[in-house]
């Protein structure tokens, strides 16, 4: 029994798997508690399973509105597992070892290098440090710039409360609200401090803690930007940008969403929207009446998703990087990918077009499946499929709708959409030994 065991959790890949599955049930177990839900209000089992999935996976998906249907305490816990989820509960548990003055094993640091997406376990305990001061102090100073602006609307208490709960949500990039009826931030769709605050936290928590330890240590002249650093920042900026100018120009003259709003508002309408679908759930426009060529924009946005390393979801920026850079290459005839001067290893493009095509089918596979037990139309269906397996949040309010079988599909996604395909591939395959030999090479017909 104790080899099986050893068996079964031998890998960092099983370990993360069944790390983040045990924090999802007992997350679950929390909200089914009478003190976390309103009285006469107790939650199915799935629902609340939903729940803990969507925290713990940083999704933001709600079949039940945060904000009026759970307590405060259940509030608390569902803030708690956002918290665990954006992290990682290695870094959780690393943070209190270290707290503790307990020595770090080697297979601790194999799991934090799975689990922090490193190529080595060198310096490993010092980037978990870095993680936990840089996470905490920016989700501090949002909470503050959250509270002074919310004290102007509700009373002080309410507005620390919430301050503090809408910047780990929005760090971590889950998309969780407490504004109630699923409102999220429609109603300040044109405050500059809002959406100033929002947009860099959801972009701050989506860069990756590796990109924020270079810029932090930018200053010292010695120190130059990673070409992960450059590669992350260059098509972040260019999608946030790009994403924001295609959603304007579709919804600027949209009576639904953007059309009755002032210019400044409407550019910090198109920049949220634009931001939000790189896997944080924010909105300040209703997702569902935004035209049906902005919804599919933001399909595409929500599939690239946030960095490596990061809080987010999706394929990953790099990966979408280096795709580009294997067409561009291929058009110019040229033989390496080459980004900043420097060459990608075969490997890692071959990396790349793995992930891209596992999880492209993944999407359209479940969307297949949920075209048939939910009645609704392919595009919402495709918008909430995406938005699971990115860890986004938003939708187009299929979510209060989906059936059992639904919900069960939705919760497999956000858990495969937090640890990544190919993690959860590795955990349940078997482990692959290293090939004796090479085929002959053979040729076929391309396009």
């Amino acid at each position: 029994m104790r080899k099986l065991l050893r068996s079964i959790v031998a890998s960092p890949p099983r370990i993360l798997v069944l790390g983040f599955a045990a924090i999802i049930f007992l997350g679950a177990g929390l909200l089914m508690l009478p003190f976390s839900h309103l009285q006469g209000a107790a939650p199915r089992f799935i629902d609340a399973l939903f729940t803990a999935t969507s925290a713990t996976c940083v999704t933001g998906l709600v079949v039940v509105d945060t904000g009026t249907y759970w307590t405060t305490a259940g509030q608390i816990i569902i803030l708690a597992m956002i918290q665990i989820g954006g992290l990682g509960f290695m870094t959780m548990s690393t943070l209190f070892a270290i707290m503790l003055k307990r020595r770090i094993s080697l297979k601790e640091r194999l799991v934090l290098q799975e689990a922090l997406n490193q190529s080595s376990v060198e310096g490993i305990i010092r980037l978990v440090r870095k993680v936990v001061v840089y996470s905490l102090t920016i989700e501090l100073t949002g909470a503050i710039l959250f509270a002074i602006r919310f004290m102007f609307d509700m009373p002080v208490g309410e507005a620390i409360y919430k301050g503090v709960f809408h910047a780990v949500s929005f760090f971590n990039n889950a998309g969780f609200d407490i504004m109630g009826d699923y409102r999220s931030l429609v109603d300040y769709v044109g405050d500059p401090l809002v959406n100033v605050v929002t947009m860099l936290l959801i972009i701050l928590g989506g860069l990756g803690f590796v990109v924020l330890a270079d810029l932090v240590e930018i200053r010292n002249p010695k120190r130059k930007l990673s070409l992960h650093s450059k590669v992350v920042l260059s098509m972040s900026g260019f999608l946030i940008v790009a994403g924001a100018a295609v959603i304007l120009l579709f919804e600027f003259t949209n009576a639904r969403t953007m059309g009755p709003l002032g210019f400044g508002e409407k550019i910090f309408a198109a920049f949220m929207q634009s931001v939000s679908p790189r896997t944080a759930g924010v909105n300040s426009v209703d997702v569902g009446a935004l035209r049906q060529a902005t919804q599919f924009i933001i399909v595409i946005l929500m599939f690239i998703g946030a960095s490596p390393g990061s809080t987010g979801g999706g394929i990953k920026t790099t990966t979408f990087t280096a795709l580009v850079g294997a067409v561009s290459a291929m058009i110019r005839g040229k033989e390496d990918v080459v980004l900043f001067r420097y060459r990608l290893a075969q490997e890692r493009v071959y990396k790349a077009l793995t992930v891209t095509l596992f999880a492209f089918g993944l999407v359209i596979l479940v969307t297949m499946i949920l075209s048939t037990t939910e009645d609704h139309g392919f595009l919402m269906i495709l918008f909430e499929v995406t938005s699971a397996f990115g860890t986004v949040g938003l939708s187009m309010g299929l979510t209060a709708q989906l059936t059992v079988a639904g919900k069960i599909i939705i919760i497999l996604m956000m858990f495969i959409g937090r640890l990544g395909p190919l993690t959860l591939t590795y955990a349940l395959g078997p482990k692959q030994g290293r090939a004796l030999y090479r085929n002959a090479e053979g040729k076929i017909i391309i396009g």
